[in-house]
């Protein structure tokens, strides 16, 4: 390891800079380049090598990337329905897919929540480029969502159906869960079922509960104690009706990590996709290749 003291190395070496955002002020690709630059500064001599990192949430795609994958755009539906571009990752039939790049808190207007109408329709918009793209590994990163809607609206781009008593499609958001009464997931896009599909995130909260997605995110999305009251009713019968379609697998991934992760878009994943979950960083360290990076530095 380089060790500099009073400006003066001693020692020569190869450094690894693995650094996260600093969120609100710096992205980690940021951050890299600054600490890169200011060792270069001391050290010139010295072999610096940046490895921006992610921990699935903001940052996760453009982490990626830095790390060799390539960037693909895709136009897909934002969190208020309106259209937008959303980037997701690829290198050799892995995808880096970041829920925040289309149904992300960042797409709604300065001082703007929709706490009860925000859907994640988009994200399963940008996990269906994916798959067009050939993926048959898919790192879902997930976290800084301005939805609270279960993962409803990303199913739904997928294939599933979530309809009203009159057989109409529930409204978009959490808010429309409320009215949900049949689930129909037959028509999911079949290539899921052959995809291995990581839900990446530093969240192991449940769905509901005073620990759930509602209580703890919600207020963060702008909704007031009314509004988290009726999100987390909505969440559980949105819950009990998945029950009654797949079976009791749907109220045990209720309760499992992760499944209040982004406004319980990791209970989508899990129960619809068949999802596993694993900590955020630990699969972005995996998929970036710390550990190779690791090795090279002395």
């Amino acid at each position: 390891m380089t060790k500099v003291t009073d400006g003066a190395v001693t020692e020569a070496a190869h450094v690894l800079v693995a650094a996260d955002k600093f969120k609100g002020s710096l992205t980690a690709v940021e951050v890299a380049e600054r600490v890169t630059a200011g060792l270069r500064l001391v050290a010139p001599d010295v072999t610096v090598e940046a490895l921006p990192v992610a921990d699935g949430g903001d940052g996760t795609v453009a982490a990626a990337v830095a790390a060799g994958f390539e960037r693909r755009e895709v136009r897909v539906t934002g969190p208020l329905g309106d259209e937008l571009t959303a980037a997701y990752a690829l290198r050799d039939g892995t995808a880096v897919v970041e829920m925040a790049e289309a149904s992300g808190l960042q797409h709604l207007p300065h001082g703007v929540f929709a706490p009860l109408t925000a859907g994640t329709y988009g994200s399963g918009e940008l996990l269906r480029a994916a798959l067009d793209a050939g993926a048959r590994t898919i790192v879902f990163g997930v976290g800084g969502s301005a939805s609270t809607d279960g993962g409803a609206g990303m199913l739904a781009a997928l294939g599933g159906r979530f309809l009203d008593g009159a057989g109409q499609p529930v409204g978009p958001g959490g808010g429309g869960l409320r009215d949900l009464a049949t689930v129909d997931l037959s028509g999911l896009d079949s290539r899921i079922a052959d995809t291995d599909i990581v839900l990446a995130s530093d969240v192991d909260n449940p769905l509901t509960g005073p620990k759930g997605a509602p209580a703890v995110y919600g207020p963060q999305k702008g909704a007031s104690p009314e509004d988290v009251a009726a999100l987390d009713a909505a969440l559980a019968h949105y819950a009990r009706v998945l029950e009654k379609t797949i079976g009791a697998r749907a109220a045990e991934a209720a309760l499992s990590p992760g499944a209040g992760a982004a406004g319980g878009i990791g209970y989508g994943a899990l129960v619809g996709l068949a999802a596993s979950f694993r900590p955020g960083i630990e699969v972005m360290l995996d998929v970036l290749g710390f550990d190779a990076a690791l090795s090279r530095a002395t």
